[in-house]
């Protein structure tokens, strides 16, 4: 077993991780909306039921926070690489 590293090791900073924290919990948050959704569905609730209360949001929260989290990990894919990319022409 290898246990060489590809590149320079670079310490990860903090927009690092509030994108990784952030990007996972809008990401699980949409999944775990997107099943209630589909459990209200299965219970007999009809397209008029999904228009009041809270389900709109609820509704909304999948719509948009899967498109948002995917971009955002792709921005921490993005730093990531020119993080490596800097640290590999310093050394």
């Amino acid at each position: 077993m290898s246990t060489q590293n590809s590149g320079p090791e670079t310490p990860v900073g903090r927009v690092d991780r509030i994108l990784a924290f952030t990007a996972l919990t809008l990401a699980a948050l949409s999944v775990i909306c997107f099943f209630a959704i589909i459990i209200g569905s299965a219970t007999g609730m009809n397209h008029n039921d999904f228009a009041e209360g809270l389900w709109p949001v609820v509704a909304a929260i999948p719509m948009w926070g899967l498109p948002i989290a995917f971009f955002m990990i792709i921005a921490l894919l993005v730093l990531s690489f020119v993080r490596k990319g800097r640290a590999a022409k310093r050394s």
